[in-house]
């Protein structure tokens, strides 16, 4: 009866999506006006491949990384699939070609063992033609993203599914336990998940995963690359003496509060502000020109020194992320000012830059609060608070510099989670190594 109930119900979860599917591509097409990239490879969408004389004659492990955070704390958890499946190409999918370029820059190092293509949507036809495209022999999927076609077509072909780098939100448990016939049925489906904390794994449990362990989070063993460390080196020389403030994956209403909050307040400092998105670069430079801030660009700045007047840099570039925090004295982690989550700390303290942080943070609320907790980070109510908080600890050398050295001890104690994952996943792949 349950598999009759479950099996009805993703169909009509199907359903809906080819209902939605018109909508789905003009938001899409919609998209690509200012992110080309939404208009690149849409055929991969629909579950469509290229020629199999266009892939490598190799067995193929699949990771599944959304975007551009999963795709970057998913670099050493690809490069042990790499050492270790010699024989194995690994196929990396994503939702954005923030993710899919993040991919292509991160892992050209690989070349032909590793691909990239974008997930399907998630109906029965589309991810049928996806598995019978590629023929993965395993999947990975890292943070959050499990879809109940995906793992029910994984199940059907009996491909083993596992979830890596865990999280689960309470809210996204309340919405799971509502819609718990279809997600249910495809947490029941995984092979094996690995969670970011304790609590996350006890949500993942309450909504159906076994088996569920704490492996940690995969984001605390990347290694700051040292160009990208070189480059905000190269970067703070050419910003000059002021005080760097760094807002970090900034989102929508947040950099107009920030930048009202610094027209309101003296502070002398250098606001350097990174949009999460980069369709939104263009709009937060209007922002900053409605406010009268002498500003430019990071795309601008080239290897000149930055002029004294020039109050805001827009941080219009993708990928150095890294190098931003090197480049500042104290970082705060966007996403968090308005009810959105907020984002990961995580690279910020392995920089050991000092970081503010919002109230909203429930995407990733252990984390962040452990940070507090470890002298790495301080929460702030506002905008206003935000920009006091930075002026504050930029006047204090002694405490900035014990948070900077937090930070670097905090991302360094919780590092192990690639390891830990691989020996979870072990009696999963094993078996593949003797497989043709």
């Amino acid at each position: 009866m349950q598999a009759a109930t479950t099996g009805m119900l993703r169909r009509l979860y199907g359903l809906l999506w080819w209902l939605a599917l018109p909508l789905v591509l003009a938001r899409l097409w919609w998209r690509g006006r200012r992110e080309p990239g939404y208009r690149q490879h849409v055929g991969e969408r629909f579950g469509r491949a290229p020629s199999p004389s266009a892939l490598p004659a190799m067995p193929t492990l699949w990771v599944h990384a959304v975007s551009v955070g999963e795709t970057r704390a998913a670099e050493p958890l690809i490069d042990a699939l790499v050492a270790g499946w010699p024989q194995h190409r690994i196929l990396l999918t994503h939702m954005t070609p923030t993710g899919r370029a993040t991919g292509a820059a991160l892992y050209a190092r690989h070349g032909a063992r590793l691909v990239q293509a974008y997930l399907p949507y998630d109906t029965a036809t589309m991810m049928a033609r996806f598995f019978k495209a590629y023929r993965p022999q395993a999947c990975l999927l890292i943070e959050t993203e499990v879809w109940p076609n995906l793992v029910a077509q994984a199940n059907a072909r009996r491909i083993p599914v596992a979830l890596v780098s865990a999280r689960l939100s309470a809210r996204s448990l309340q919405r799971g336990l509502w819609l718990r016939g279809l997600i249910g049925a495809a947490a029941r489906g995984l092979a094996c998940a690995g969670a970011q904390t304790p609590a996350d794994a006890a949500r993942l449990q309450q909504l159906g995963v076994a088996p569920v362990g704490v492996t940690g989070s995969i984001k605390f063993d990347v290694v700051p690359p040292a160009g990208q460390l070189a480059l905000g080196a190269r970067w703070r020389r050419q910003l000059g003496r002021r005080a760097v403030l760094l807002c970090a994956s900034t989102r929508e209403g947040e950099e107009a509060a920030i930048l009202a909050a610094l027209q309101a307040m003296p502070v002398d400092l250098l606001l350097v502000i990174v949009p999460r998105h980069p369709q939104r670069f263009d709009a937060v430079a209007a922002l900053i020109a409605a406010q009268g801030l002498a500003s430019m660009r990071r795309s601008a700045l080239g290897e000149a020194m930055l002029a004294p007047q020039v109050r805001v840099l827009l941080g219009d570039s993708m990928g150095e992320m890294f190098a931003y925090y090197a480049a500042a004295d104290v970082a705060f982690i966007g996403g968090s000012l308005m009810p959105l989550g907020g984002q990961n700390l995580i690279e910020a303290c392995a920089v050991g830059t000092p970081v503010l942080i919002g109230p909203h943070t429930f995407n990733f609320s252990v984390v962040t609060q452990d940070a507090i907790d470890a002298g790495a980070a301080l929460r702030i109510d506002d905008a206003a608070a935000l920009l006091a908080s930075a002026q504050a600890l930029l006047g204090d050398a002694a405490v900035a510099g014990a948070m900077a050295g937090a930070a670097r001890a905090f991302a360094m104690q919780h590092r192990g989670a690639t390891a830990r994952t691989m020996q979870m996943l072990e009696p999963l792949l094993a078996p593949l190594r003797h497989l043709p």
